[in-house]
């Protein structure tokens, strides 16, 4: 039955207030305006953002849908629409490339001026939703909501992806990949034989840490306060773990003293200003790089010791590894169906979406690396 210009009813989780459980409800999805594409989701990964934004520490509407990183199959298309059609498998993008702002047309730019995470407005680009719930308006995520079985994303943040794509797995290539793996290996451009240490190793610090090894790195250093991560994380090319709550020296300091000089590279997969300054204290003083990943909550400040900068360490913030997003992701699911990328190493769980609440639980118990939610 053609649904296409249809409004579909069907189960999305929404978090009704700040550090509120998210609720399973049946929602409405109105069909796609002009530029906007509706998609069936097939699956979609648990990110930190996602539960940073869920709590309120990240600008959130509230009540919304959470969810970004997602992949599905086009249902519909609105007015316009010339990059994807109904049936093509994609993926959602956080950030989008309108391939017409002053980031999408610079040559390095890939923070698009129509993304809608600093700050969130929870709404689409004509500034209405698509979702109700109850009859009440439910606002959108990064205008991605992917804790849903509909949803409605604009076209220039969608990514087609090969057909061959399994889509039981390939949404991490929408956030989780680009991200951690694109920060070292397109962003940093880690060399051959260089010294990296990764702060958190969690979901992007791993891909992260994928992204060193796969560079050549001949050391690398992760932190983490979580010991259970250390045997995965060795599995995927650390080669020293440090709990900074076990250490009697700040870590900064012992990575200095572990290296004699300093990380080439230091990444910081947190979002917490303390583990950033430590990231950046990690680093060579002349030429030692640090790579902000993680996104620190609201209000939040750094301040770094002046006199120091001018030794010629660089530090610098990463949005999905400098990608420009529909330009590039879809390349990255081509590499992991030629076995270029391992991105099977990076699930440790797959629930089907009604089992969130527990696939919720594993992720603040520090169970997971990336729990996927199918549906």
């Amino acid at each position: 039955m053609d649904t296409s210009d249809q409004t579909i009813t069907c189960r999305a989780a929404i978090a009704w207030a700040a550090n509120s459980t998210l609720s399973i409800e049946e929602v409405q999805v109105e069909p796609p305006k002009a530029g906007e594409v509706r998609i069936k989701l097939a699956s979609t990964g648990i990110c930190g953002t996602d539960d940073h934004a869920i709590k309120g520490l990240l600008s959130a509407v509230f009540p919304f849908i959470p969810g970004h990183e997602g992949a599905g199959i086009v249902e519909s298309i609105g007015k316009g629409v010339t990059s994807v059609k109904p049936g093509d498998k994609v993926l959602t993008l956080i950030i989008p490339q309108c391939r017409e702002c002053s980031s999408c047309l610079h040559p390095k730019g890939n923070f698009c001026e129509k993304q809608d995470v600093l700050p969130s407005s929870g709404l689409m680009l004509d500034g209405t939703s698509r979702f109700t719930c109850k009859g009440k308006k439910i606002y959108h995520s990064f205008r991605t909501s992917t804790f849903t079985e509909y949803t409605v994303v604009s076209e220039i943040a969608v990514a087609k992806i090969d057909d061959a794509a399994p889509m039981d797995k390939v949404c991490l290539i929408s956030c989780e990949v680009p991200t951690g793996y694109g920060a070292a290996v397109h962003s940093a451009k880690v060399t051959h034989g260089s010294t990296c240490v990764v702060f958190g190793l969690g979901g992007i610090g791993s891909a992260i840490v994928m992204g060193c090894k796969a560079s050549g790195a001949s050391r690398i250093i992760g932190v983490d306060i979580n010991e259970e991560k250390f045997p995965r994380a060795r599995a995927l090319g650390v080669t020293d773990c440090l709990n900074p709550q076990k250490l009697k020296k700040p870590v900064q300091q012992v990575v200095m003293e572990m290296t004699g000089v300093g990380a080439d590279f230091a990444f910081e997969a947190i979002g917490l200003s303390d583990t950033m300054l430590a990231a950046w204290d990690s680093c060579h003083r002349s030429y030692g790089v640090c790579l902000i990943v993680g996104v620190a909550p609201l209000n939040s400040k750094l301040s770094l010791d002046a006199p120091m900068i001018v030794s010629g360490r660089t530090m610098k913030g990463v949005c999905l590894g400098d990608y420009k997003t529909r330009d590039c992701i879809h390349h990255l699911v081509t590499d992991y169906l030629q076995n270029k990328i391992n991105i099977d190493l990076l699930v440790t769980h797959q629930l089907p979406f009604d089992q969130l609440h527990k696939a919720f639980k594993l992720y603040h118990a520090g169970k997971t690396i990336r729990c996927i939610l199918l549906f």
